[in-house]
């Protein structure tokens, strides 16, 4: 399974999140109105972008896994080559990603997508 595809499939377990494909071909999951990831992108690009934690955002720029997500300069969102973590991190940074934007939900959104 592609990187890609194994994304997706992770995105698409995380409870009320959904996936729409814009901005050429870029895979966007959201959970609500709200995104919480994007992968892929242009043909050929294998990259991923999701919000971090203010410490994470920090820590994986300087040790060079991630850089500053680009047309997100404000928030904490990372983007990530394909290459420069393995899955199981990634998919633990999708999921961190997932909660933030899942807490910054009203509670009425939250109660109608049955996040409580």
């Amino acid at each position: 399974m592609s990187r890609l595809a194994a994304f997706d499939k992770f995105c698409a377990g995380l409870q009320a999140s959904h996936m729409v494909v814009q901005w050429g071909g870029s895979h966007v999951h959201k959970i609500g109105p709200k995104m919480f990831a994007i992968g892929g992108g242009f043909p050929g690009e294998d990259s991923y972008i999701f919000k971090a934690m203010p410490m994470a955002f920090q820590v994986l720029k300087e040790q060079g896994l991630a850089t500053r997500a680009p047309y997100l300069p404000r928030g904490n969102w990372l983007r990530v080559e394909g290459g420069a973590m393995s899955r199981k991190e990634l998919f633990v940074h999708i999921e961190q990603s997932y909660h933030l934007i899942a807490a910054s939900l009203t509670k009425v959104q939250r109660v109608e997508l049955g996040l409580g």
